[in-house]
């Protein structure tokens, strides 16, 4: 199996990095590591967790430490990260995101 993170994957990455950073001193990297580690884990778990959206094959994990969902698509073996998002924010900005354009 291989992963691959999703250019927004990276940018919620980063996002969430700025804000523990500015919490409190050597927060960010443990939040890094943390969520690297939560997304190396599904090379073993990828497919056994919930599709919260219907119709969508879009599978969500929660991180262990942080209040973070990560969401991704499986193909084969292709782990596809398609966002990292924080899940104190409201359910509609995580379904707006997985929405199909057009």
């Amino acid at each position: 199996m291989h992963i691959e993170l999703t250019a927004s994957a990276t940018d919620d990455l980063v996002l969430g990095f700025d804000f523990y950073d500015a919490q409190q001193s050597g927060l960010r990297q443990y939040f890094l590591d943390t969520l690297y580690s939560d997304i190396q884990s599904l090379l073993i778990l990828a497919g056994l967790h919930i599709q919260p959206f219907k119709k969508l094959a879009v599978y969500r994990t929660l991180s262990k430490r942080f209040p973070y969902g990560i969401y991704y698509t499986l193909d084969g073996q292709l782990i596809t990260v398609l966002a990292v998002l924080d899940t104190r924010q409201h359910p509609a900005k995580a379904r707006q995101r997985f929405r199909p354009k057009g």
